[in-house]
This record gives C-alpha cells, structure tokens and sequence, in this order.
C-alpha cells in the first residue's frame, strides 16, 4: 500500500496576520492565540498515526523553519497564489499516492475521520470535508499527480459557495463528501463550539 499524506495547511500564528476575521471580533492577539493553541492540538491528535504520513504546508514561505511547530514533522512551503494554486501545488507534491490537505482551525477533526476521508479515496478520486459555511476543511486525491487540470479554477474562496464552485472544477474525476464539520472563522463560531 502507498503511503498516504496527511498535509496540514498552517499560517505562522502572528497577531494581524492569521485569523483576521476572528481578530476583528476578538483581537488580534487573542485570535493568534486561539491559533496557536487549535494548531498544536490538532497535531498531537493527528501526529503519531501509522496509517499516514503528517506534513505541514507553512506559510509565509519564510516561516518553513520556525519553532512553533513540532521538529519531527516534515514541512513544505505553501508558495505564492490564491489558495486554489497554493492547494492544487500542494497536492501535486504527492504525485504517487493518496494524499489529503485539512485546514488547521477545524476543533472536530479527528483521526477516524479522516481514515474514513481516506477510505473513500479507493473507489473516487477525489474527496471533500464540507464546511457548515460552504466551505470545506478537507480535499484529498487518490493520487497527487492525476489531478483534474481546471482543478480551483475561478472558485469564490471565503464564500458560501467555495465547494459548490469546486466541484464544479472536477470534470470527469468521482468525488465523495467526508463528514460536514465547522471552521472558526469568527467569535460566533468560537461560541457556537
């Protein structure tokens, strides 16, 4: 069996620059906090799992080398782009087997679900976590280097519509949806958790 990628997308938790709609409700400082502590929770919970590989895609690229993050993870840089170029360039670093991004400010994410995401990946191509906003927390291929060629193309990132968009990006490639969870994006979704 390929080993299977398990990619965290993460920011550098710096006040002002991650977390910016929460730090409107929160401040600034206290949502890079929250960031930071979501962060290292979610890969103690995710980390030492045999059934895949955990890397983190940082971003600044700058950021590749900092001591926030665990030493024993792997890291790569996220690069320049929108979001959509930043995950389709991530995914294609596992060109030979399965691999999945997660964002990294989803409370709920668990190592169950996302073998399940995982399994799903036998019999589709192509996998999505939606989000309660309508947006997702996931997206997984079977194989990194057979990736839909319009793949994130004119998708309206941050909007109720980023998977519906998605999707439509897909062509021919079979999809199936993991478990719908919730991202905090703001201090109503905080409370909501």
């Amino acid at each position: 069996m390929k080993q299977q990628r398990l990619i965290v997308m993460l920011k550098q938790p710096v006040a002002g620059r991650v977390k910016t709609r929460l730090g409107r409700n929160i401040g600034a400082t206290n949502a890079a906090w929250w960031y930071r502590h979501q962060t290292g929770r979610l890969l103690r919970n995710l980390g030492p799992d045999p059934r895949w590989q955990v890397i983190l895609a940082v971003s600044p690229d700058i950021a590749l080398h900092s001591r926030v993050w665990p030493n024993q993870l792997s890291r790569i840089p996220q690069g320049r782009g929108d979001l959509g170029a930043r995950m389709k360039r991530v995914l294609e670093t596992a060109s030979n087997g399965p691999v999945m991004i997660i964002g990294s400010d989803i409370p709920a994410i668990t190592p169950k679900i996302i073998h399940a995401a995982f399994q799903q990946l036998g019999a589709k191509d192509m996998v999505f976590g939606p989000a309660t906003d309508g947006g997702f927390w996931l997206v997984g291929a079977k194989s990194g280097g057979r990736l839909p060629r319009n793949l994130f193309k004119q998708v309206r990132w941050s909007t109720a519509y980023a998977l519906q968009d998605s999707l439509q990006t897909l062509g021919t490639a079979s999809f199936g949806l993991a478990q719908t969870l919730q991202d905090v994006d703001t201090a109503a979704d905080l409370r909501h958790l």
